[in-house]
């Protein structure tokens, strides 16, 4: 079964760091873009991060660069966001998805909350 499962959502106060995790399975993990992708209360999609299959190259949204860090494991089919000085803008679902190369694996998500 092709998925990714996310990790390490919960609730930090403002300035905080909290370090996602997202562990994928059933895919060649090794060879596929890694993206994170959050939804916030009443919003839409927004693209976090990406990094493509062998880590060289990281992309990040304005509303996160410097803030926040991607990277992967490839030896264990893991790809982090390490989000460090979080804002309540920050406060959303955040998803895991794999690029494959007919369709995206969307994990199930996993709540970020930035509240004093």
């Amino acid at each position: 079964e092709l998925q990714v499962v996310e990790f390490g959502g919960g609730s930090v106060q403002p300035g905080g760091s909290l370090r996602l995790s997202c562990v994928a399975s059933g895919f060649a993990f090794s060879m596929s873009w890694m993206y994170w992708v959050r939804q916030a209360p009443g919003k839409g999609l927004e693209w976090v991060s990406s990094i493509n299959s062998g880590g060289s190259s990281i992309h990040y949204a304005d509303s996160v660069k410097g803030r926040f860090t991607i990277s992967r494991d490839n030896a264990k089919n893991t790809v982090y966001l390490q989000m460090n000085g979080l804002e309540a803008e920050d406060n959303s679902v955040y998803y895991c998805v794999a690029e494959l190369a007919l369709f995206p694996v969307w994990g199930q998500g996993t709540q970020v909350t930035v509240a004093s």
